[in-house]
């Protein structure tokens, strides 16, 4: 080991590396501002606020330090992400009963040389089994007509099936016990829609409705698109439309059925297109 000067000052020489370092790590974090930042904006007038200078004092250094790595997160960088809470964990939905209600365009609405648009919202029937060996008691055929006459009355009105806007937003509701395990949502127009359909879900399989803040609505910056704003982009020489972007429309409840995994096919409840066999009836 070389011998060190007898002008050697470990703790300047401390204070240079860790400046240098941890200036080199703010400068990398914000390399699409130019020079050291500024008050022009946000980002700018974080990066001034984090980098450190040889006039600092140690509460200074201290400061920069807590607002880089701790306020704006940079020491969980790389991280995995780790979603729910640390101690609790919500309970599995495999081996329940699956419920789906699907919505589509009435045929009439759907613009020329697009397709009709299709969504469906599920939830998983938490107080029953798919099958006998299960944790909960299987669902019978009782337990079904019950649930398709609360549809019946929640999601037909004059004998045809409500409606909502769908649109660019996303909107989700999660309540695991209860069958709304987190990751899925629903397209809409604005929150109503959103909370009617889901309290109206929460009804028909008889669990409480937690309220309309537990509705969670996502406003993306990108609007809904039409065919004209969509725009066409050339491929091979030709002209192709694109596809539109969370298009905005009316979509009407059209049938209702449960799904018990893949070894028997769907029970359908209420069918207002009339293709399968609707449990209850409805006409």
């Amino acid at each position: 080991m070389a011998d060190l000067p007898d002008d050697f000052n470990p703790f300047e020489h401390l204070q240079r590396t860790y400046i240098s370092e941890f200036n080199r790590r703010v400068n990398r974090y914000f390399n699409d501002v130019q020079g050291n930042g500024d008050l022009s904006g946000p980002r700018p007038s974080l990066k001034l606020a984090c980098l450190m200078t040889d006039n600092d004092n140690d509460a200074m250094m201290t400061m920069r330090h807590d607002l880089f790595f701790d306020v704006i997160g940079y020491g969980r960088k790389n991280l995995a992400v780790v979603y729910g809470e640390k101690f609790a964990s919500a309970p599995p939905v495999a081996g329940h009963p699956q419920l789906f209600l699907h919505f589509s365009q009435d045929g009439a609405a759907v613009p020329e040389g697009e397709p009709l648009i299709e969504h469906e919202k599920s939830c998983r029937l938490m107080k029953f089994s798919c099958t006998s060996d299960g944790v909960q008691p299987a669902i019978t055929k009782p337990d079904m007509v019950a649930i398709a006459n609360e549809i019946k009355t929640l999601f037909l009105d004059a004998k045809k099936g409500i409606t909502y806007t769908t649109g660019n937003k996303s909107a989700s509701y999660t309540d695991p016990e209860n069958g709304f395990p987190k990751g899925n949502y629903l397209l809409v127009n604005s929150k109503a829609d959103a909370t009617n359909i889901y309290s109206k879900m929460c009804n028909a399989i008889d669990v409480p409705y937690k309220g309309d803040s537990h509705v969670i609505v996502n406003d993306p910056d990108k609007a809904s698109t039409t065919t004209a704003t969509a725009g066409k982009s050339t491929i091979l020489g030709k002209q192709v439309q694109n596809r539109r972007y969370r298009p905005t429309a009316i979509l009407r409840f059209r049938y209702a059925y449960i799904s018990l995994g893949n070894l028997v096919k769907p029970i359908f409840l209420i069918d207002t297109t009339l293709r399968n066999q609707s449990l209850v009836e409805w006409l």
